[in-house]
């Protein structure tokens, strides 16, 4: 019996409930879980991983337009260089041996795990954020749109490549790229920037999958279940998620991606020296 035709829903649920606790993080949890429990090299968990980001952040930057805090220029803006990378990052990996890949993508979750821990510790603890100057991208009051100039349009498209570039790589959708980038070139209010960062990840994730369809390096069999749990379970996550504490589920699922960061690294280093 082939057993990824249970286990691929599953993870896809497990992803999805992620991404709806904690905004759109689970994500990036995507291919080490498909290479652990399905054994996929990560070039080919890649393709998988963005089909199940596209389809969840889709539905969360519809939302975000329907409640007008999506702020569609600057995602636009930021995902058309995204675009521009992404298919060369899906070029790349399969050129790049597994393992070191593998410890490639474990140490951008490890430091992704350790930023979400000290950001959650901070928050129980409530210590506040350290004052900054201004950053370059400033809303306009009077119309509610970002004041455009050439320092804002620079951090943008730099945050936009290196989002789509990773994406294409690695598989991530690259939401820890595009919100903390937000958080530090704008102004915009946090609920504004995870919705602004889901359009930003809805366009670039959709054209990689849809790249990687028409390359053939899409394993649709296992996308497909993995994808549409997925967007169940970001539905289920969203529920919860009214239920329980922010800065407490981000502390659990920053641990959660710890071990899983620390997991990858270990096979990839003990792969690497067979």
């Amino acid at each position: 019996m082939d057993y990824s035709i249970l286990i691929s829903p599953s993870l896809g649920i497990l992803v999805g409930v992620l991404m709806g606790l904690t905004g759109a993080g689970g994500g990036i949890l995507s291919v080490p879980l498909l290479v652990f429990f399905l054994g996929l090299p990560i070039a080919e968990a890649a393709p998988i991983a963005l089909c199940a980001v596209a389809l969840a952040s889709s539905i969360g930057a519809i939302l975000g337009l329907r409640n007008k805090i999506l702020r569609y220029k600057a995602a636009g803006f930021m995902a058309i260089f995204g675009l521009a990378l992404s298919p060369l990052g899906l070029w790349l990996a399969p050129q790049i041996p597994n393992a070191p890949l593998q410890i490639i993508f474990s140490l951008i979750l490890l430091y992704v795990a350790l930023r979400l821990l000290s950001q959650a510790r901070n928050q129980i603890n409530g210590i506040p954020e350290a004052s900054r100057k201004p950053p370059p991208c400033l809303m306009n009051p009077a119309i509610g749109k970002l004041q455009w100039t050439l320092p804002c349009a620079r951090a943008l498209m730099f945050a936009g490549s290196l989002a789509g570039f990773l994406s294409g790589l690695l598989g991530v959708g690259g939401g820890f790229i595009i919100v903390p980038a937000l958080k530090r070139y704008t102004d915009l209010p946090v609920k504004s920037i995870v919705a602004t960062s889901l359009g930003v990840l809805a366009i670039i994730t959709g054209g990689g999958a849809i790249f990687s369809a028409m390359s053939g390096n899409l394993n649709i069999v296992v996308a497909a279940p993995f994808s549409l749990a997925a967007l169940g379970g970001l539905l289920l996550g969203m529920l919860l998620g009214k239920k329980l504490s922010g800065p407490h589920t981000q502390l659990i699922f920053s641990i959660f991606t710890l071990v899983i960061a620390i997991g990858l690294l270990t096979k990839g280093v003990l792969t690497l020296n067979l």
